[in-house]
């Protein structure tokens, strides 16, 4: 009796570990697996006029590669990544058949011109050009009849960068001046041929080549205007009152980039703006565009009529636009009354000596609502939706017009049994999308299982330019909305919608439905209370599964998100893949919000980062999953809790690489925020 006692035990405590163990699984694996690209060849040929050539197969994604000669002879082993293979070959001209292996057995092949020449190249032509857009950047490209090669010295002193014919080799100059540049051309023999440029004149960009960056559309009593295209400027600004620059050498223009027109101070060594006193007290920001070449700081000084002036340096990127966000508290800190703001001065650093370019300066604070843009809500005529991998789509009757979405028509999207994992549908939109002034789109869906990857995918006209973004489903059976980020998308002319439903598994024949297409802009939103921003009493946060939890000061305050301190959080090499970190707090307020947010920051895109809600006793919990789309820089992530059951959650569990075991990284967390 007493060892079927035991047993009973063991069998309780292996359901339970099995119990806990289930709770922390992530089924929704996306695995896409590609052949290799980028297939191609160098080679080294040996200058002895012997036609023994070393080649070195490369390719993007290879673990393995064949080459075939071309000449008669068998084709090479399978070479291991890396492993180059040597070949003699007779005086001629040889394409080089290069397959590469990657994996699944997949694989791709390209040929490669070998010239396999005895005697030295000829007709050697040499084309040397500044580059139009990076400064000092010079670039050379050159041929030759029998040439199987080149090197090229930029500079009297420099070591040879060696490239194929035709091919072209580009170096950046620490200065700019004149120069030499010599280049050698070779084949498979001793002989050479030899160009020399000994008066090339090296050149800087001292100006911008494109515009600075688009501005956000803001409500007229979100902003206070005193220089930009975009917004309504105050009256009376004097850009230019001359405070005695000339005698430091420095002076003022206008400079108009295709019809942008910005400020251009020449040496400038001290420069100020004038307009009408301003309350700037309910702004929270001041920001202003530079581009310089040759600055290395600029200080900024607002000009109280009352308290005088204070400033604050911020460091300069060369050839490039610096975005600069000072807020108001750097100024008020210092004790500066900014209810009577009348002058802005600027302060150059090497002083009268380099030239900037400033745009877009305006003092601002969060936006008072959420900006919103219709897309499509497919109430009035049906669009034309396109459809892939054996997907159908529909517009019907909502079938289930409750909760968020109570409008009369929807999309019907089937994934009929067995059809491609990446089955979709897409909308050809008749004007580009505005993702500059409205950074996320978000999209009803309903979706009879939870954890459903639904995928959203700009593409330009001719899909040269993509940007992806995963969401998983947090509700069944029920409407939610999700909130889409494509801050991070390159800039281009999106006007091709599509959308994945299920992504990555085949069609089961589920139906789902989607509805309301908007842009989105609420990077500014007030419409949030605060949970923890890490900036005031050290909070309760307790961590499990070996993660490491730590407040720190910022280690990278720039972009999204430049407070004081943060959340940092170490997954150790080996820590569970449900490593995590509670955070203990007041009962969350998800009646007036539905969501939560915060600025993340990951080493790597694609990370999933889980967010679990529970009560007192755990006893009610609801979680939802996103993944990061940036690495190494912050961005804020927008957490949809409408579907949670009502309860009193009073802790806050974040799981960073949530299915992975750990590996050392690190990642970090601020101001987490209930919201709409």
């Amino acid at each position: 009796m007493k060892s079927m006692k035991n047993l009973i035990r063991i069998l309780l405590l292996t359901l339970t570990i099995m119990s806990c163990q289930k709770d922390f699984v992530n089924s929704d694996v996306d695995v896409k697996i590609a052949a290799p690209s980028e297939v191609s060849a160098a080679f080294k040929i040996t200058n002895d006029n012997s036609g023994l050539v070393n080649i070195v197969p490369e390719s993007n994604g290879g673990l393995k590669h064949v080459v075939s000669y071309n000449d008669g002879s068998s084709e090479s082993d399978t070479l291991d990544l890396g492993q180059s293979i040597d070949h003699t070959f007779a005086e001629g001209n040889y394409e080089i058949a290069v397959k590469a292996l990657g994996y699944n057995n997949l694989t791709s092949s390209n040929e490669v011109p070998l010239v396999v020449s005895f005697r030295a190249p000829e007709n050697l032509e040499v084309t040397i050009t500044n580059d139009s857009a990076i400064s000092r950047q010079v670039n050379v490209v050159a041929t030759a009849d029998y040439a199987t090669n080149y090197s090229v010295y930029f500079g009297a002193d420099s070591e040879a960068v060696t490239a194929n014919a035709g091919e072209t080799v580009s170096y950046i100059f620490p200065e700019a001046g004149t120069t030499t540049i010599r280049v050698v051309a070779n084949s498979g023999g001793s002989a050479t041929t030899v160009y020399e440029d000994t008066a090339f004149n090296v050149t800087a960009i001292l100006q911008p080549i494109s515009s600075a960056p688009r501005q956000q559309a803001r409500a007229a009593s979100d902003y206070i205007s005193i220089f930009s295209d975009t917004y309504t400027n105050e009256a009376g600004v004097d850009t230019f009152p001359d405070w005695g620059q000339g005698g430091q050498g420095s002076s003022w223009t206008t400079f108009d980039f295709a019809g942008d027109s910005m400020l251009q101070y020449i040496n400038l060594s001290y420069q100020g703006i004038t307009f009408s006193a301003s309350d700037v007290s309910q702004m929270e920001y001041l920001h202003f565009d530079v581009w310089t070449a040759e600055v290395n700081r600029i200080e900024t000084s607002l000009i109280s009529v009352g308290t005088g002036e204070k400033p604050v340096w911020t460091v300069l990127e060369s050839d490039e636009w610096t975005s600069i966000d000072i807020p108001i508290s750097a100024f008020t800190d210092q004790g500066l009354s900014v209810n009577d703001i009348h002058q802005l001065k600027f302060v150059g650093d090497v002083f009268a000596a380099g030239t900037v370019f400033i745009d877009n300066i305006y003092f601002y604070r969060a936006a008072t609502g959420v900006v919103t843009d219709d897309i499509e809500d497919f109430e009035g005529t049906a669009p034309v939706i396109g459809t892939f991998g054996n997907a159908a789509v529909a517009v019907i009757n909502n079938p289930d017009a409750t909760g968020i979405n109570t409008s009369a028509k929807v999309a019907e999207f089937t994934k009929p049994a067995g059809a491609e994992v990446w089955a979709g549908s897409n909308i050809v939109l008749d004007a580009p999308l505005d993702i500059v002034n409205f950074s996320k789109i978000s999209l009803k869906t309903w979706s009879p299982k939870v954890g459903a990857v639904v995928k959203m995918k700009l593409e330009n006209a001719d899909a040269s330019i993509t940007h992806e973004v995963d969401i998983n489903t947090s509700v069944a059976n029920t409407w939610e909305q999700l909130s889409y980020d494509f801050s991070a998308a390159p800039a281009a002319d999106y006007v091709n919608l599509v959308v994945f439903l299920d992504f990555g598994n085949a069609g089961d024949g589920s139906v789902y439905y989607y509805d309301d297409f908007q842009l989105v802009d609420d990077s500014g939103s007030s419409l949030s209370s605060p949970i923890q921003s890490f900036d005031g009493d050290t909070p309760t946060l307790t961590p499990f599964g070996n993660a490491a939890i730590a407040i720190i000061s910022n280690p990278d305050s720039s972009g999204e998100n430049t407070t004081a301190n943060v959340a940092q959080f170490t997954k150790p090499a080996g820590a569970e893949v449900w490593a995590g970190v509670t955070l203990d707090t007041e009962v969350l307020d998800l009646t007036n919000y539905s969501k939560i947010s915060f600025k993340s920051w990951s080493p790597t895109a694609g990370a999933t980062v889980l967010v679990k809600l529970e009560n007192a006793d755990a006893s009610v919990f609801h979680e939802v999953s996103m993944n990061t789309t940036v690495a190494n820089a912050w961005e804020t992530l927008v957490y949809d809790f409408s579907g949670a059951a009502a309860a009193d959650y009073v802790k806050v569990i974040v799981f960073y690489d949530f299915g992975n075991t750990g590996d050392g990284s690190v990642y970090y967390y601020d101001e987490i925020k209930l919201t709409n």
